[in-house]
């Protein structure tokens, strides 16, 4: 068999791929050779993938530095008979684990969509007679019958098309149904949307007719080849994700340090090696931030439920925040920036140009100086509307419309106007179709009337326009003359130049139903149609332009109509000039002049699946954070690879939505603006809580610390660490977690793409809090013993006290230092004075319940020792306070 016809198929004639697959037009493939040629290529099948089982996505939830670093520390005190701490430990760790499960259960299953996708049935020629198969069943050679309606279940050459046409846009990401013939075309690679003689499997039939022969079946298809590019394509962990990855790596090297140089110091100074071993695990457990895996889950999981209600769901944990890093946003165009609903714009008359005009109240005709026309006052309008209405196949309804969106679009136009095509072929009774003929790029319908047979023609301008000998003018019809029609070509040229798809409307009328449709026209108008922008997209796009998020649109369609939303929406300025990448090969090697061009492009036309991997590649090398929207078969690989891909939830393939992270179910461009918003704000919460965190875990290394290299008893013992760390750290740090998105959080530019959780000046304050924190404890602890007199399970429990509201009073000291010190983000967030009290009631519990007591060594104080622990519980608070009142003053 020739393998060649596999290849470039879209080259060859009928003829040779006949010989060449070895297969007859009339009787396609017989039993025997179905049989051979399926053990020789194998089932049409995509390739199964790997699911992600669910022990797998409980594992994955253990993968992380910071909870291996806690079990590590659990196993740690089991083995030296810290039972009661090995437990609270693993609590964290379970109550972590559940929750990122629970989440990230409905994990993607992106080939597991592209499997369903092929669970379609071809109607096939075998033997001579025509039968109904599995598309599974499919071989090369065998001979499919399509019609509309169906979905094409290999890829095929075509050898016959009746008015065929193929919605593609999954595949294309091309706007409109393609047109299909059968001639051999002259190129090695078009790109697919310009392969008129090919049916691809997984598009679906949307009119007419044809039969053609299997080229290539499974993953041999452009669809198994996207498939491919889906599992090929890496899931790239995101910044959040690398950043506590970075974060925990650091606290293990200070975990590791202070316990040796501690320890060692308590040898040298001849301590108790029992002694010491008790201080290292006390020291491995402050080291710790037991709430920081917790928090930061619950904080991503309230993300999500927030994002969910403005119709962004969230399938990955992390991605929540990713999105908030986003600097650059890859956009498709067709449904995400526009509506996906192809419209009339602008009708082109002999005297004038009119432009339609929707608002709630209906379609309005306007003159280029915005004067309002009726239908009756201009002439040729009305004619040319019901000739585009007759010269029609497609039909609305109430439940939706029916056919091709150029010619809905053109039926849509006309009854604006009260011409309805079920009205007008009452009076005008349709007696015969002359079916569109992708060669001529024409189509006509006749019908009957009372001066004879009325011939209604639409079709390309630049093939309808010389078939015209006159023109509908005010003066009635004129001759058109070779002048007058170089002008309706340029006119033509300059609305598609404003990315309009152009048609041209013409009559004439005949004696007789069969005469030639073509000869003798009279033009009545072009027609100029688009897919309109959203509403409101725009704004949006300007919004994202001011939160410093670059937005770069890709798309199947011509550079033009590319060009022209991306202006309109405010995308690119006018004189951009796109990127045409049919003529681009797969951008694998680049000179540094051509990468330079692609990444400062903002807009792409005609690109391929493959084209947009690339790109998505090229940006994150050069450091933009990508999110990426897409909605189809095409987009997957490209939303798989992407920092944070993002599919549409209306429109979108199971395909693409399998592949995303975030599925946008109103496909508004909007909502996913107000989700990069909510990421900014989850990140800000995370820095916040994750300074409060360390900063007290700090605190109660330095305090532990010192105590030890001095020889005097521990102010806090390990389990008290435990209990402080779970009720002054996890509550308010949730509550930090959870606050709502401050005003202004969309006016700075994203982070730098390498830019840690913590900088230096995070650093610095983290390490200014916690020595501030440790002190206050340290004298505490000392005025018990020298002042008060306690003995040291009473001066234990006043540095524990003084840890514990002193940290729980430490959120108030997380508000900014430019806020006003009564009403400010922390302040006004309920949650955390709920927090606090909770803390408190934890805290009072701790002390006054014997048996909570007795677990964690707590002995009853004076007043004195109460007073104690109340000044310097809240001695932090005041010194920080006072600190940012004084920096604020010096930036005023």
């Amino acid at each position: 068999m020739d393998q060649r016809t596999r290849t470039t198929p879209h080259r060859e004639s009928a003829d040779a791929l006949l010989d060449g697959l070895e297969s007859s037009l009339e009787r396609g493939l017989d039993a025997a050779e179905v049989r051979r040629r399926r053990e020789e290529y194998g089932p049409n099948r995509l390739e199964e993938a790997r699911a992600r089982p669910t022990w797998r996505i409980l594992i994955d939830q253990l993968a992380s530095l910071i909870v291996l670093l806690l079990i590590a520390a659990a196993v740690a005190a089991a083995v030296f008979g810290r039972h009661v701490e090995a437990i609270a430990i693993g609590a964290a760790v379970l109550v972590n684990t559940v929750i990122g499960f629970t989440m990230e259960l409905r994990a993607t299953r992106a080939m597991e969509a592209l499997q369903r996708m092929g669970k379609t049935r071809a109607r096939v020629r075998r033997g001579g007679r025509e039968r109904t198969v599995a598309a599974d069943e499919l071989v090369p050679g065998d001979i499919v019958l399509l019609e509309a309606g169906d979905m094409v279940g290999a890829d095929l050459r075509l050898l016959e098309a009746n008015r065929l046409q193929c919605d593609e846009a999954a595949l294309t990401g091309e706007s409109v149904p393609v047109t299909k013939g059968t001639g051999a075309l002259d190129r090695d690679d078009p790109p697919l949307g310009e392969r008129e003689n090919m049916a691809f499997k997984g598009t679906a039939v949307t009119d007419g007719s044809g039969l053609g022969i299997v080229v290539a079946t499974g993953m041999d298809t452009e669809l198994g080849n996207i498939s491919r590019l889906v599992e090929e394509a890496e899931q790239s962990a995101t910044p959040l994700e690398q950043r506590l990855e970075k974060l925990g790596r650091r606290l293990i090297w200070l975990t590791f340090a202070i316990a040796a140089v501690v320890a060692a110091a308590g040898l040298l100074a001849g301590k108790d090696m029992l002694v010491m071993l008790e201080t290292a695990i006390a020291l491995a457990i402050a080291a710790v931030p037991e709430g920081l895996p917790v928090v930061a889950t619950l904080a991503l999981a309230r993300g999500m439920q927030k994002m969910a209600k403005r119709n962004a769901v969230v399938k990955r944990l992390s991605a929540v925040e990713t999105l908030g890093t986003a600097s650059l946003i890859f956009t498709d165009k067709t449904g995400t920036l526009t509506e996906n609903h192809m419209t009339l714009a602008r009708i082109a008359l002999a005297a004038e140009t009119l432009e339609l005009e929707r608002d709630g109240d209906g379609v309005r005709f306007l003159r280029e100086d915005d004067t309002e026309v009726r239908v009756d006052e201009v002439a040729g309008l009305e004619g040319a509307l019901i000739m585009a209405a007759l010269c029609n196949n497609a039909s609305l309804g109430e439940d939706g419309s029916v056919g091709d969106p150029t010619e809905v679009a053109l039926l849509e136009g006309a009854a604006a106007a009260g011409l309805h095509r079920e009205k007008l072929l009452e009076r005008l009774p349709e007696e015969r179709e002359i079916s569109f003929d992708p060669d001529l790029k024409m189509m006509a319908t006749v019908h009957a009337s009372d001066d004879g047979y009325g011939y209604a023609v639409k079709g390309a301008p630049e093939a309808v326009l010389p078939h015209c000998t006159h023109v509908r003018t005010a003066d009635g019809d004129v001759e058109l003359t070779a002048d007058a029609r170089e002008d309706w070509q340029s006119r033509s040229e300059n609305l598609a130049a404003d990315g309009l798809r152009m048609l041209a409307v013409a009559e004439k009328v005949a004696d007789s139903p069969d005469a030639e449709p073509y000869d003798g026209l009279t033009l009545l108008a072009l027609t100029g149609l688009y897919d309109p922008p959203r509403a409101g997209i725009e704004t949006t796009i300007a919004a994202c332009q001011d939160a410093g998020i670059r937005v770069v649109m890709g798309t199947g369609d011509h550079a033009a109509t590319a060009q022209a939303i991306a202006a309109e929406i405010g995308l690119a300025p006018p004189d951009t000039e796109p990127v045409d990448a049919s003529g681009l090969g797969d951008l694998g090697e680049l000179s540094p002049t051509e990468r330079e061009r692609l990444l400062e492009s903002d807009v792409f036309a005609r690109i391929s699946p493959e084209q947009k991997l690339r790109l998505i590649d090229l940006y994150q090398d050069a450091d933009w954070v990508v999110g990426m929207t897409g909605d189809g078969v095409n987009d997957a690989p490209a939303l798989k690879q992407a920092d944070i891909g993002i599919a549409m939830g209306r429109r979108g393939t199971e395909v693409a939505r399998q592949a995303a992270d975030i599925v946008l179910k109103d496909d508004a461009f909007e909502t996913l603006v107000h989700a990069i918003e909510h990421g900014r704000t989850i990140f800000r919460n995370i820095r916040r809580f994750i300074i409060y965190l360390l900063s007290g875990n700090l605190a109660e290394i330095m305090a532990v610390s010192a105590a030890a290299v001095v020889g005097a008893p521990l102010p806090l013992l390990p389990l008290q660490i435990l209990y402080i760390n779970f009720v002054s750290d996890v509550l308010p740090a949730l509550a930090l977690g959870l606050s709502p998105s401050p005003a202004g959080v969309m006016d700075a530019p994203p982070r730098p793409k390498h830019e840690p959780i913590l900088k230096r000046e995070h650093w610095l304050a983290i390490t200014g809090y916690g020595a501030l924190i440790a002190a206050t404890v340290l004298i505490a602890f000392t005025l018990a013993f020298q002042w008060l007199k306690l003995d040291t399970a009473q001066a234990v429990t006043i540095g524990f006290l003084t840890f514990g509201f002193g940290r729980l009073v430490h959120v108030l000291n997380m508000r900014s230092a430019d806020s006003p010190i009564f009403v400010n983000e922390i302040t006004k967030n309920p949650m955390v004075w709920a927090a606090m009290a909770i803390g408190v009631g934890l805290l009072a519990l701790a002390v006054w319940v014997p048996p909570a007591a007795d677990v964690l060594g707590i002995a009853p104080l004076p007043l004195a020792g109460w007073l104690l622990v109340a000044g310097f519980s809240l001695l932090p608070l005041l010194v920080v306070q006072v600190t940012k009142i004084v920096i604020a003053a010096s930036r005023g």
